[in-house]
C-alpha cells in the first residue's frame, strides 16, 4: 500500500477495531493497535488529562511502521477537548505535521449498538462526537469516507483498493 495509511477512526463503539482486524486479514498487514487502551490496561487508577500527552507519544510511535491504524492522534485531541476543554500543543503540532502525510480516514458511524467495557464511558453523544470528527477532518483538509451500515467491511475494501489503484 506504499506509503498511503488508512486510518480508522470514529467515536467509542463505533466498530473500529473490529473493521481494522478485518482489513488486517483482507489486505495481508498488520494493524497498529489503539494505544490508550493497552496504556489505561496498565494504570492502577483511572485516567487523568496529564495521561493523555503520554497516550498520544506511543499512538505516535505505533504509527511509524504502520499502514493501518485503529485511530491517531485525531481521536486524542477531540477527546482531549471534549472531556476537558483543551489539547496539549504536541499533539496539534503532530497532527499539523501529519497533514502532509497520504493518509485516508475511514470515520465510523455510530449507528451500531454501543457495547460497554471498562473505558468506554459515552455512550449518550456519539452523533454529537461523530459530527466533531467531521468537522476536524474538514478542516484538516484529509481525504475520509464514512462508514456506515451493514456492509462496512466490503465497502471499506472496496474504497481502500480504489485508492491502491490510483497512487
Amino acid at each position: 500500500m506504499n506509503s498511503l495509511k488508512i486510518i480508522v477512526t470514529g467515536p467509542e463503539s463505533s466498530g473500529k477495531t473490529t473493521l481494522c482486524q478485518q482489513l488486517s486479514t483482507h489486505f495481508n498487514i498488520p494493524f497498529a493497535k489503539e494505544f490508550a487502551r493497552h496504556y489505561i490496561d496498565s494504570l492502577d487508577k483511572g485516567y487523568i488529562i496529564d495521561d493523555l500527552l503520554p497516550i498520544a507519544k506511543g499512538q505516535l510511535q505505533s504509527e511509524f511502521n504502520s499502514q493501518l491504524l485503529d485511530t491517531d492522534l485525531i481521536t486524542i485531541k477531540i477527546w482531549s477537548e471534549y472531556k476537558y476543554g483543551r489539547c496539549e500543543k504536541w499533539i496539534i503540532d503532530k497532527i499539523e505535521k501529519q497533514k502532509t502525510e497520504t493518509r485516508f480516514y475511514l470515520l465510523c458511524k455510530p449507528d451500531i449498538s454501543w457495547e460497554a467495557d471498562n473505558q468506554r464511558e459515552n455512550p449518550n453523544d456519539r452523533d454529537a462526537i461523530f459530527e466533531i470528527y467531521k468537522e476536524e477532518l474538514d478542516d484538516l483538509g484529509h481525504k475520509y469516507s464514512i462508514v456506515e451500515g451493514g456492509d462496512r467491511t466490503e465497502n471499506s475494501i472496496s474504497k481502500i483498493s480504489s485508492l491502491i489503484s490510483i497512487i
